[in-house]
């Protein structure tokens, strides 16, 4: 069974479009998700496109606990903006917390309207500021408008947070303040909430009040130093790296935060900074210089402590990658290849030693996996313990059998889309006990506010006239 996800107006209950995941059926009770028991699930396959088998789910029993998520019950309220902070949310989302995105009436968040070329087609006409990129760390919420600077708009935001949990942002530092959504305004009303706010820079310095972005702190924070071919320019890397870690890095946080509250009662504010997450990513680049004085460099895809460990290109013209970490690998690798002269020789004996003479190291392999295609390195190397496997195009990762088998797409049916169905990438952390899955589609923008409203305690003429200042 697929979930069916609809058109809904701002007026549809919340039910008419959750993703229902694997054989789950949910009831809507308080605000919160619950689910109903049904079967384990029977997984068939379709082809929806050649090569690619999603898996669907049909209907059978599985017990309410296994289903719900781990932060069913905790509340988000979600002020982020473009990819830190929504996917930081969209990880708890994921998880079961209920996540309600903040949104500016009318634009809504700025990736809405990132179309990638050509993309404008494959959304019918009328959907409104929606957006594939948008969509990918966007699901699993509802979404509320409001504009801040109505005066109404933050008395609905002071009485939300009487029953919310966690409170994301990445205003510049000193934004919500201004706003009135800051940490000291809000957590008189609920001393118990967690605060998150990520930023550029940090909430101190002489960058704190700068605007922050990937790119600018992959440039800053070294990253574009040592990524890219040795004889090129620096590279941003091809997806948005250190800001999915920095939300990465707070979603951690968040738990941890969450964890010391039951422990004391007490909520707290929590800092995190495109720029300090990409300092600390610097790891052992960042130790030699630290302690060696020794800057990194670009290697493209070698390891700059690790030899052989890199990308060849076969005869095919297809590249494998081959990562051999300890002189017992490279022996493997070496019998592999059948050049087992290698080892014996004086300059190869040990890492320290290949490190030394990488060029030599890396002329000899260029030759070695040319004379081969891809297909026949690929069975010389299958079960034989060492790490390899092709660089494949997006197309042929979501074709990987175990992005198949461990269920990394998952299709939403959705009449905003062309095709009618709107595919996710399934969240990447397992649970044995508490199932975290695609619940519902992204949603269009202020969707849920009237019902996010109702839940507050909002009647019907209290909402209009939040609707006629402007408010939402």
């Amino acid at each position: 069974m697929r979930a069916r996800a609809t058109s809904a107006t701002a007026t549809t209950t919340p039910l008419s479009h959750r993703y229902l995941g694997p054989g789950r059926s949910l009831l809507f009770l308080s605000g919160l998700y619950e689910l109903s028991s049904q079967a384990r699930p029977r997984v068939r396959h379709s082809t929806h496109k050649p090569g690619i088998h999603w898996i669907r789910h049909e209907s059978s029993q599985a017990t309410p606990e296994s289903t719900n998520g781990p932060l069913k019950g905790v509340r988000v309220l979600d002020f982020g903006r473009i990819l830190a902070g929504p996917f930081c949310s969209q990880i708890l989302a994921d998880y079961g917390a209920d996540v309600i995105k903040v949104e500016q009436p009318h634009q809504g968040d700025e990736t809405r309207s990132w179309h990638a070329k050509g993309e404008a087609s494959a959304w019918k006409p009328g959907t409104g500021p929606i957006s594939f990129y948008f969509a990918s760390v966007n699901r699993n919420k509802r979404s509320l408008t409001l504009d801040l600077k109505k005066p109404e708009a933050l008395d609905v935001v002071r009485n939300l947070v009487k029953n919310t949990d966690v409170v994301i942002e990445n205003f510049v530092p000193g934004g919500a303040d201004k706003l009135g959504v800051g940490y000291a305004a809000l957590s008189k009303i609920n001393p118990r909430l967690i605060y998150a706010s990520i930023s550029g820079y940090g909430s101190s310095g002489p960058y704190a009040k700068r605007a922050g972005y990937d790119a600018i702190a992959a440039a800053e924070g070294g990253l574009m130093h040592i990524t890219g071919h040795p004889e090129g320019g620096p590279v941003r890397p091809g997806l948005g790296m250190t800001d999915m870690s920095t939300g990465l890095y707070t979603h951690g946080a968040i738990l941890a935060a969450l964890y010391h509250r039951e422990k004391t009662g007490r909520g707290q504010h929590i800092s995190a900074s495109l720029f300090e997450t990409q300092i600390s990513l610097l790891i052992n680049i960042g130790a030699n210089w630290l302690n060696m004085g020794v800057d990194g460099k670009r290697y493209g895809a070698a390891h700059p402590s690790i030899v052989p460990y890199n990308t060849w290109r076969c005869q095919d013209g297809v590249w494998l990658a081959v990562a051999a970490n300890n002189d017992r690998q490279f022996r493997t690798l070496c019998r592999l290849i059948d050049r087992l002269d290698l080892p014996e020789d004086p300059r190869f004996t040990n890492n320290a030693q290949r490190v030394e003479h990488r060029p030599l190291m890396d002329e000899i392999f260029d030759s070695v996996f040319a004379s081969k295609s891809s297909e026949e390195w690929l069975k010389v190397m299958d079960g034989s313990g060492l790490a390899h496997g092709p660089v494949n195009s997006i197309q042929k990762a979501f074709e990987h059998p175990q992005a198949q088998a461990r269920d990394m797409i998952q299709p939403v049916e959705w009449d905003a889309v062309a095709s009618g169905e709107w595919k996710g990438i399934g969240p990447a952390v397992k649970f044995s006990e508490t199932k975290a899955t695609i619940r519902e589609r992204p949603p269009r923008l202020g969707e849920h506010t009237e019902s996010v409203l109702a839940e507050a305690g909002y009647n019907d003429e209290n909402i209009d006239r939040l609707r006629q200042s402007g408010a939402i």
